[in-house]
């Protein structure tokens, strides 16, 4: 969207009602997609953020609660539909508390998220994330050294998370096995095992 045409958006008042209905009403409806595309369009017209915070929030309880309702199943999340939306909700919860420099809480999250999932691209970049927390790495200094900025992204589905690095996923898992067998045990009981 050019300047032009988020000036247009920010101002036009059928516009601004029918985003500030869609909130309120996916809100209700604990619609996940409907709420995520609500935020992301409030998030480029950098709209009240008062109304974005409880969007997000609402988004985290509704993923927190159908993940729960998935994990009862004994069932892992794909990524595909709703259960993606849930898995971006609950990835982003975990990087804003690594932003915040709650390396144990965000460290916990990735974890739960990596061995919840059905997904082994997904799964190897948590576990890369895993032993960088071990480590304390502040966010950006990780985003600016380890971070392939350059990398297409071959798959839509991975574009809400980082999985290109600036080395081999594998080789760097095999290089660090042993950072992760320890950060696995420590963490093991977060799955109720």
């Amino acid at each position: 969207m050019d300047k032009e045409a988020l000036f247009q958006a920010r101002t036009n008042p059928d516009f601004l009602k029918y985003l500030e209905e869609t909130r309120v009403n996916s809100m209700k409806a604990q619609d996940i997609g409907l709420m995520y595309e609500t935020l992301d369009s409030m998030l480029v017209l950098g709209l009240d953020e008062e109304d974005i915070n409880k969007l997000y929030e609402q988004i985290l309880k509704t993923s927190f609660s159908n993940v729960e309702k998935i994990l009862t199943k004994h069932e892992k999340l794909k990524l595909e539909g709703d259960n993606l939306l849930y898995v971006r909700a609950l990835y982003e919860h975990a990087i804003e508390k690594w932003s915040n420099e709650n390396f144990k809480g965000a460290k916990e999250l990735f974890f739960v998220i990596a061995n919840i999932i059905e997904d082994e691209v997904l799964e190897k970049a948590l576990n890369i994330l895993i032993v960088f927390l071990a480590s304390d790495i502040q966010l950006d200094d990780f985003y600016d050294t380890k971070v392939d900025l350059e990398a297409d992204i071959d798959d839509e589905k991975y574009g809400y998370f980082i999985i290109k690095f600036r080395f081999d996923n594998q080789e760097f898992l095999d290089e660090n096995r042993d950072i992760l067998e320890k950060e696995y045990k420590n963490l093991k009981h977060l799955l109720g095992n």
